[in-house]
């Protein structure tokens, strides 16, 4: 009880610490040249099953700018690549990935209930889903790829395998309300990122607290606010936090646009980029994705990233490292 306290208690001193310490960004801010990105969101996971090796080699194939994935812990204190504390939703298995040690985990399969253009779907028949088995030698993998892609990789081996793809960490927890679980997974991530010298990701988290607490431990690493980070923004115009280099927002919450060509703008003079996530928060197709182009969001995490490249190509859009047209030129 007194560790579980005491750790709840370190959880709010850090938020307030860096509540409290204004963001130096700037013109200076790296991020803000890196655009229009496509960063595609779980690998993009209404393409491929999500948050696999083979979602992000895709992705990175087809001319992703950045990856997008999120994190829970095992057991064993190994940083895992998934979304949802446990493994029911994705795989043929069950349990609390905590519950878990890192083994019993990658042997699971985590193309079990993936279904082409609709993505994770339980409990159609068994021909809504071409790449089940695949991870377990019942079914022949893609070419080019193999059983191993069709697992839940480790976050170790996802940045060994791209040493040079910028990629957006989510610290995820057990629930909402666990924030010293949120909390173990940045002390874990601190402690993996921080040898590789990396600076070419951005950590965030639904959780301010475990932004702050990583950015303590890794200060060089840039970092996008939370919930209460964004909403303190929003609403009042306090700035976020040190270490901010992003605003990571949804397009619409509870209905309200949070994406709007005017938030860009803000953001923009106050020097942070704008990253946009979908999830859910609005109808995702072609028209969404030339919309946020055109409202100048820096990057865009497509759950169909294929087709959001083709958009980007097809207009000609400014890329990372290529030339191209700028409809937002003159907001520069």
């Amino acid at each position: 009880m007194f560790r579980r306290t005491g750790l709840i208690a370190l959880s709010i001193m850090t938020l307030a610490a860096v509540l409290a310490t204004p963001a130096q960004a700037g013109r200076g801010n790296p991020w803000l040249a890196s655009r229009v990105m496509n960063m595609a969101h779980s690998g993009g996971e209404r393409e491929a099953p999500t948050n696999t090796m083979y979602a992000f080699e895709r992705a990175a194939a087809l001319g992703s700018d950045m990856i997008e994935l999120d994190v829970q812990s095992t057991k064993d204190n190994e940083l895992v690549v998934l979304h949802n504390a446990t493994v029911d939703a994705t795989t043929n298995g069950v349990g609390k990935v905590r519950d878990l040690t890192s083994a019993q985990v990658r042997a699971l399969d985590a193309g079990y209930n993936f279904v082409p253009g609709r993505g994770t779907v339980g409990g159609l028949p068994p021909e809504s889903y071409p790449l089940r088995g695949v991870r377990t030698g019942a079914v022949p993998p893609p070419a080019g790829y193999t059983a191993d892609d069709f697992a839940i990789p480790t976050l170790r081996e996802v940045l060994a395998a791209f040493p040079s793809t910028p990629i957006n960490i989510e610290i995820k927890g057990t629930s909402d309300l666990d924030v010293p679980s949120f909390l173990h997974n940045a002390r874990l991530l601190a402690d993996l990122i921080k040898p590789t010298g990396r600076t070419d990701l951005i950590v965030t988290s639904f959780n301010d607290a475990a932004v702050g607490l990583f950015h303590l431990l890794v200060p060089r690493v840039p970092t996008a606010p939370g919930l209460a980070g964004i909403a303190a923004y929003v609403l009042t115009g306090v700035r976020p936090p040190a270490g901010t280099v992003a605003l990571q927002v949804p397009v619409a919450m509870n209905g309200i646009p949070v994406a709007t060509p005017e938030f860009v703008r803000r953001a923009h003079r106050d020097g942070y980029a704008v990253h946009v996530w979908i999830s859910g928060s609005a109808v995702e197709d072609a028209a969404l994705y030339n919309g946020l182009i055109d409202s100048c969001a820096d990057g865009i995490m497509p759950a169909y990233p294929s087709l959001l490249e083709k958009i980007l190509d097809d207009r000609g859009i400014v890329r990372p490292g290529r030339p191209g047209v700028d409809p937002c030129a003159s907001q520069s």
